[in-house]
């Protein structure tokens, strides 16, 4: 088996998916004009064939939202409107992705996905040196994940068609500002090894 992984971080319904609570509001915008769906597809498809793990991170909290915190900009409004209830249609990942039983999955209460959950175990444990990403929000999520999977010693690779933020800008700031950290590349011409 590979010492490689393919994350995709906080692709779900209540984000990327038309009928989902974002659906009609910026982050589903980006997303549909990006066509990261298709494109994280694609890279799932061909991480799958090279015989590298794919997992999936998802944002969610129970529904008395316990592990919300209350003075967070960036969750603050989850609370408010009832998104990011574990359990929920909104939480699972887009249908289009085809995420498997066998597949690697992160349930995470803050930005990023190594903060209070079992992710660094599991890469340990499967003996992964590197790490392949994308997902939404580029300037969230991926962020987080690129800076400390870097400062935990593994190797970062960013699929950059397969990830958007609330605007094309926001994007292409984080992008910049990633790529003393990792290494960038697209669904496209991304070899998994």
């Amino acid at each position: 088996m590979s010492h490689s992984i393919y994350l995709v971080l906080d692709m779900m319904n209540d984000l990327v998916h038309a009928d989902g609570a974002n659906g009609q509001a910026p982050y589903g915008v980006q997303a549909r004009e990006r066509d990261i769906v298709a494109h994280t597809r694609h890279a799932i498809d061909k991480a799958r064939a090279a015989g590298v793990r794919v997992g999936f991170v998802r944002v969610g909290f129970s529904s008395d939202y316990r592990e919300c915190p209350p003075n967070s900009p960036i969750f603050s409004g989850a609370r408010r409107n009832g998104l990011f209830q574990l359990g929920s249609w909104g939480t699972q990942t887009h249908p289009e992705l085809g995420q498997r039983a066998e597949d690697i999955d992160i349930v995470k209460h803050r930005v990023s996905p190594f903060y209070a959950t079992s992710l660094e175990a599991v890469l340990r444990a499967q003996g992964v040196q590197r790490i392949y990403c994308s997902g939404i929000s580029t300037n969230a999520v991926v962020q987080a994940t690129v800076r400390e999977g870097h400062d935990r010693d593994y190797e970062i690779v960013v699929l950059e068609d397969a990830c958007c933020a609330l605007s094309a800008e926001e994007h292409e700031g984080a992008i910049r500002g990633l790529q003393r950290f990792c290494r960038l590349t697209n669904s496209r011409d991304v070899v998994f090894e």
